[in-house]
């Protein structure tokens, strides 16, 4: 059975850090990319970042709002991929999802539409 589920969500301080982590099964992780995206309080899902498969170079991409300060990665034998947020700020608060992007033939996109299937989500919240 098919699965992505996001753990590590949780409050933290402005300035402060979390790792996110997205476990995969079902599925080999390798050979498809992996978007992480979040959706705020009334606002529309957007992408945060991307990685692609191996046979991409593993090629990122990352949101011009989080450069600097997320880095993502995969951990293809532990069938996960992380999130690391530094810096984290009040606006970066909301609800975070991982995603599968099953195209073989483009590296990974943060647009929602390019997404095959979609984890449950884990809350990132960051309050003083």
């Amino acid at each position: 059975q098919l699965q992505l589920v996001e753990s590590g969500g949780g409050l933290v301080q402005p300035g402060g850090s979390l790792r996110l982590s997205c476990a995969v099964s079902g599925f080999t992780l390798d050979y498809y990319s992996i978007g992480w995206f979040r959706q705020a309080p009334g606002k529309e899902r957007e992408g945060v970042s991307c990685i692609s498969s191996s046979r991409r170079s593993g090629s990122t991409n990352y949101a011009d709002s989080v450069k600097g300060r997320f880095t993502i990665s995969r951990d293809n034998a532990k069938n996960t991929v992380y999130l690391q947020m530094n810096s984290l700020k009040p606006e970066d608060t909301a609800v975070y999802y991982c995603a599968a992007d099953f195209s073989l033939f483009r590296p990974c996109t943060l647009s929602t539409s390019g997404q095959n299937y979609w984890g449950k989500g884990t809350l990132v919240t960051v309050s003083s």
